[in-house]
């Protein structure tokens, strides 16, 4: 076993993150990274220092023929000592291990499905278009129907897109249920695996960023449409078709925003960084159901005060700010599973 899988595997023996990693060595984050992908070699200062960390000497480091054991105590470099698993083996229970085959399932489901999901959320912002057209066409006089018939038909198409949305989420959850342990449970990744990811992750990096700044950039000029409304027309129908235009400009930049950081977070999860630490994974369950409470109760406001105000051209603003809420929330859960 090569130096940078036994940095990755003693790391994670202990329960670590690669940022407290590197704080305890005091380097950077991409430093520990470099390490373990085998890019770069930690001089002795810090190979002294992980050894001490670790608990382990210099020779089962730097000799590939020296096997680490199952479970090692270690001790911190402030001199006091962690509880490690090793010494509480009967209260843990082993990592799940995570093969090559079994990533790269991981990966290329999660690739394939992205797309689905980023056209369903699309489909959910894009749903009430039809509706506001229609009936704002029938308000207006530019169509011959009754109110009735522009409401039926809009909330039929409403409802379909919705629907079809569902389906692709719930279809979604059924193929990735085989590998949900991977982003909510600690994990032990074979030889070569953490390797493979990174490679690919910092291919991806490139692709990310443009997918992330076109996404934002659409969402952050979906309002150019409403300014040029009202500056050449005072057609209420104009601005009906203004504020669909921002709907599309916006779902447009959602679902490259969403399609991206599947994509990437699949790899993050691999590699137990970020949102996916050990850390994070343990409040896992709770915010889960929190945060699908949340959601159910958004989707029911926007649809009462859609129906009962018939303001469908207004109603649509429920989305961002459960955005901007759910953000909020997501951030009070993850300050207060630190308390824990």
């Amino acid at each position: 076993m090569i130096l940078a899988e036994k940095i990755t595997q003693l790391r994670k023996m202990n329960g670590m993150s690669q940022e407290e990693l590197a704080e305890k060595l005091g380097v950077s984050r991409q430093s520990i990274s470099k390490w373990e992908s085998a890019q770069s070699v930690p001089d002795l200062k810090r190979i002294l220092s992980m050894a001490e960390l670790f608990g382990v000497s210099t020779d089962v480091l730097l000799r590939e023929d020296q096997v680490l054991e199952e479970r090692i105590p270690s001790v911190s470099l402030d001199g006091e000592r962690q509880a490690l698993p090793g010494e509480c083996a009967a209260e843990l229970p082993p990592l799940r291990q995570v093969s090559m085959e079994e990533a790269n399932t991981y990966l290329k489901r999660k690739t394939v499905f992205a797309g689905r999901i980023a056209i369903g959320v699309m489909l959910c912002i894009l749903s009430p278009v039809v509706l506001m057209l229609i009936a704002g066409a029938q308000a207006t006089g530019r169509i011959a129907i009754s109110e009735n018939q522009a409401a039926g038909f809009g909330v039929l198409i409403l409802m379909l897109m919705i629907g079809c949305a569902v389906g692709l989420f719930v279809y979604y959850g059924m193929k990735m249920q085989p590998c949900e342990y991977i982003e909510k449970e600690p994990i032990e990744t074979e030889y070569g695996v953490s390797g493979m990811v990174r490679e690919r992750l910092a291919k991806y990096t490139g692709t990310h960023t443009r997918y992330m700044l076109t996404g934002i950039l659409l969402c952050v000029l979906s309002c150019i449409p409403i300014f040029i409304a009202l500056m050449i027309s005072d057609d209420s129908f104009v601005m009906i078709i203004a504020v669909s235009a921002l709907l599309v400009l916006v779902a447009i930049g959602v679902m490259l925003i969403v399609r991206t950081n599947i994509i990437a977070d699949a790899m993050r999860a691999l590699l137990e960084e970020g949102e996916f630490s050990r850390e994070n994974k343990r409040n896992t369950g709770r915010n889960d159901a929190v945060m699908s409470i949340y959601w159910a109760a958004a989707t029911v406001v926007y649809l009462l005060l859609s129906f009962l105000t018939r303001r469908w051209d207004m109603t649509w603003i429920v989305w961002p700010v459960a955005g901007v809420g759910c953000a909020l929330l997501a951030a009070i859960l993850r300050v207060t599973g630190d308390r824990e």
